[in-house]
């Protein structure tokens, strides 16, 4: 019996990862985007995965890529990828940060803004809240303009909104890099 419930779960496994493989393309190996514009998915949180992928579904979350790829997509397998990008290691920043300066202006706008109330002391993120740290720069600066002008909603929107309203392009360049060199 014992050998039987092993096989179920590398089947189970198996499934999982051929679904993950079709994220591949735009979200790149093991989760970690090479793709402008485009999030890693490695080392997000499940439930944020899980909730990103029921806005898209529902249409609340609005991208002409995602959108009909989650409407296909069933809660059992929302629950198995969003378990299966949380599991892997998420990414660094892909090159040395070569602007301190502007790091540092950026963790006074994420101080100032609260960001580490939801996000965490460390921007891992938790439960339904996105992890932050290491996450494409010009994937960053796109969500905080997104936010900014109401065009991206879901979970959390308002305080989003609140937060990135007020944000300077000087503040938004500088978050988005100094979180992405995290």
């Amino acid at each position: 019996m014992l050998v039987l419930s092993a096989d179920v779960a590398s089947a189970a496994d198996e499934s999982v990862r051929e679904k993950a493989a079709q994220c591949t393309p735009c979200h790149g190996e093991a989760g970690a985007s090479q793709t402008e514009n485009t999030p890693s998915l490695a080392g997000q949180p499940d439930s944020f995965l899980q909730w990103q992928l029921v806005f898209f579904r529902a249409g609340s979350r609005k991208s002409e890529v995602m959108q009909p790829i989650a409407e296909q997509i069933s809660n059992e397998d929302i629950r198995n990828l969003g378990t299966y990008f949380a599991s892997l290691t998420p990414p660094k920043a892909s090159t040395p940060d070569d602007n301190p300066d502007l790091s540092k202006k950026g963790a006074e706008a994420a101080a100032g803004r609260r960001c580490a109330s939801c996000h965490g002391d460390t921007f891992a993120g938790s439960k339904a809240v996105a992890r932050l740290a290491g996450q494409r720069e010009d994937y960053l600066t796109k969500a905080l303009h997104d936010y900014k002008s109401n065009v991206r909603v879901g979970g959390g929107v308002a305080a989003m909104a609140e937060v990135a309203y007020p944000l300077s392009e000087e503040e938004i360049t500088a978050l988005a890099h100094y979180l992405a060199h995290l």
